[in-house]
């Protein structure tokens, strides 16, 4: 689903699609699966939770796991982007665990023991 870009980033491409949540968010077990692959691959016991940091366009956003969305969709809330540019099959960066840390610590994300925000 995404491969090696740069230091900071992974690229893919996925559906993207507007929906009405105020969060962006990817079919659970995508979710899972990249956490589990890119996320915590040397790091042991891994947080299936933990929100991944994608960037489109400008913008940077948590994506959570979500059962309603298709698998090989990113569904972004629908006041991030205009009509226009979605739906469409778009290339998504994608961060790496230490810049998705930092970029969700500047954004008040702490994840505590139940895994909540």
């Amino acid at each position: 689903m995404f491969e090696q870009f740069s230091a900071g980033y992974y690229l893919g491409r996925l559906y993207v699609e507007p929906h009405d949540d105020d969060r962006a968010v990817i079919h659970r077990a995508d979710h899972e699966r990249v956490n589990e692959q890119l996320y915590a691959p040397d790091e042991g016991i891994a947080r299936l939770d933990t929100p991944l940091v994608m960037k489109l366009g400008g913008a940077h956003f948590p994506v959570v796991g979500d059962e309603g969305v298709p698998a090989g969709t990113l569904a972004v809330p629908r006041d991030c982007f205009t009509a226009e540019n979605l739906p469409a099959d778009r290339e998504v960066f994608l961060a790496k665990p230490d810049r998705a840390r930092e970029l969700l610590q500047y954004g008040g994300y702490t994840p505590d023991e139940s895994g909540a925000r």
